[in-house]
């Protein structure tokens, strides 16, 4: 089943999202060779600067998608001021459709 992490950073976090956003890759690649990840980038505000992020993953329950962004630098780092996970239903372009 995929879900959706939908991340809000909190107010005035850029630099701490600048900061921490190699671990985050690193993070996401990890979890991408394991065939978890399907989508992830950031929302962006009117300035064109991130404010949170969209990830969708593979997982057979929204407790293991819970821990799968838990795990992620940017949620360890204090980064999101909300998560929220939704289960998802890719119907269009899917690529394994």
């Amino acid at each position: 089943m995929l879900f959706a992490l939908l991340c809000t950073d909190k107010p005035g976090a850029l630099q701490l999202r600048l900061d921490t956003r190699p671990d985050h890759l690193a993070y996401l690649n990890e979890l991408n060779a394991k065939g978890i990840l399907k989508i992830a980038g950031p929302f962006l505000g009117e300035d064109g600067k991130p404010t949170g992020s969209l990830v969708i993953v593979k997982a057979e329950t929204i407790d293991e998608a819970k821990a799968i962004a838990d795990a992620d630098p940017y949620a360890k780092a204090g980064l999101f001021a909300n998560v929220e996970i939704k289960a998802y239903s890719w119907v269009f372009n899917n690529p394994e459709a």
